[in-house]
């Protein structure tokens, strides 16, 4: 193919090289014949003038007296040597010099052009002598002569062969048939390396394209942007930029999926494990029967968790996939944050924390009630979660669009910059020794906040600094 492609284009330069030479040979031959016949006519005139004064003899009243001939037959020697040869023609129409030599016949219409004074000129004659014998074709140039009064005089033909003029067209068609193999040859080395340089480009990308299919994507192809060629090149450096972009995308997503199960089998494994433990301890009668209900309780809150832990991952995809459905309407945010604070406030007690509410009551969020709870419970349970003998501060305003921004700020442990980065992560937990706390925490929370906030077209936001705290800041859109 990289041949092919080659003499493709090798091919098209030289074809349109070649025409373009051909094309200004041909005007040229045009050019340079009619650039020949000028000027033999010129020429000719010029011998017919000189003949003229030094021959043709007027008299005092203007009219055709005579031929000197001393001057005439010098003029025809110097002519005679050139090939070239004349006629005189009195007013009549007749010839007057030379009266046995071969002369082109003037017709009726010619000799109506020239009585009006227009030099007539011809191409391709052949004169008959006076035995009626064709001789070799002539260029001619006839010219009449006139007095002040505008009567014809004489008329002078003055003939050269056309074999002169083919002789000098012959030698400007071999010079320019050289011309012609020296551009040919010229031609082919330009077509073929222009070819070779727009082939070796398109190469350069092809060689690039086979090195990605190879799995490299830090692949680069130089570029110019001068040209189409140049234009392929950047969109294909987009599309490797787009290329890595996704393959690292799909390693991390890859490392997640993995992770990911592994958390859910931790996170099953242990109250399956406290389940079937108490189970065998009930089975083989190894608890004491004072045990036994509080056995029965651990094993319903295990149960519990586990039905928790599955319908957070059910949860989470179905609002990932957009399979529910948001009833929006206004919402007080002040009364929802209140009902939460007192929800959360044992948990707050038992680590030590204080809420600071600065909510108005007339500060309102158009969104879909039990997920707006749900957003804001995931986030305040964080902050107590990560929070000890600390300050949990909540903060709601309308903007001048009527978009509601939530503000939860704690003073807890903070976070790092990669531990940010992975926070909407399903399973991922910031601190990692807090992967068996008695609330039974999963890493699902913050996963489903984030996915929730994009449902209702909103943004989340987290700023944090370790062992000064942690910001979440929600922005949920007003009503359109």
């Amino acid at each position: 193919m990289k041949l092919k492609l080659l003499y493709q284009q090798m091919l098209a330069f030289f074809v349109v090289i070649f025409t373009t030479v051909i094309v200004f040979g041909i005007a040229f031959i045009q050019f340079s014949n009619r650039m020949v016949y000028r000027d033999t006519w010129k020429q000719l005139e010029g011998y017919a003038d000189s003949v003229f004064q030094q021959s043709v003899v007027v008299n005092t009243d203007g009219e055709f007296a005579g031929i000197q001939i001393t001057g005439l037959q010098n003029s025809e020697r110097l002519l005679a040597n050139q090939a070239i040869h004349f006629t005189i023609y009195n007013k009549q129409n007749t010839i007057a010099y030379p009266k046995n030599d071969y002369s082109p016949a003037i017709t009726n219409a010619q000799w109506k052009k020239l009585k009006q004074g227009e030099t007539l000129t011809t191409k391709s004659d052949r004169r008959l002598n006076q035995v009626g014998r064709k001789q070799h074709p002539t260029t001619d140039i006839i010219k009449p002569y006139r007095n002040e009064d505008g009567t014809l005089i004489a008329v002078i033909s003055v003939g050269s062969p056309v074999a002169n003029i083919e002789s000098n067209m012959r030698k400007i068609q071999h010079n320019l048939l050289i011309a012609f193999l020296i551009s040919g040859l010229v031609s082919i080395l330009i077509a073929y390396a222009l070819a070779k340089y727009s082939v070796s480009r398109i190469d350069r990308i092809r060689r690039a394209a086979h090195k990605i299919g190879e799995g490299n994507f830090d692949i680069t192809v130089p570029t110019k942007g001068n040209d189409e060629i140049d234009g392929l090149a950047s969109d294909f450096n987009h599309m490797t930029e787009s290329l890595k972009a996704s393959n690292e995308e799909i390693k991390r997503q890859e490392q997640r999926r993995r992770e990911f199960l592994a958390d859910a089998a931790h996170e099953m494994r242990t109250p399956l494990t406290t389940i079937n433990g108490l189970l065998e301890g009930l089975t083989y009668d190894a608890i004491p029967e004072e045990s036994k209900e509080e056995s029965l309780q651990l094993m319903s809150n295990e149960t519990k968790r586990l039905i928790r832990l599955v319908n957070d991952n059910l949860d989470y995809e179905k609002i990932r996939t957009n399979q529910i459905v948001l009833n929006r309407h206004e919402i007080y945010v002040h009364e929802v944050i209140n009902n939460l604070v007192e929800q959360l406030q044992k948990k707050a007690d038992e680590a030590k924390d204080h809420f600071v509410i600065q909510v108005a009551t007339n500060v309102v969020a158009y969104a879909d009630y039990d997920r707006f709870v749900q957003i804001m419970f995931n986030i305040m349970q964080n902050a107590i979660q990560f929070t000890t003998g600390g300050t949990i501060s909540v903060h709601a305003k309308n903007d001048d669009k009527k978009n509601c921004i939530v503000t939860v700020s704690d003073t807890g442990i903070g976070m790092s910059e990669d531990q940010m980065k992975n926070i909407w992560e399903r399973y991922y937990k910031a601190d990692v020794s807090r992967k068996n706390t008695k609330y039974g925490e999963s890493g699902l929370g913050m996963a489903i906040v984030h996915q929730l906030v994009k449902a209702h077209d909103g943004q989340i936001k987290v700023s944090s600094q370790l062992g000064k705290g942690t910001t979440f800041t929600v922005r949920l859109p007003g009503k359109k």
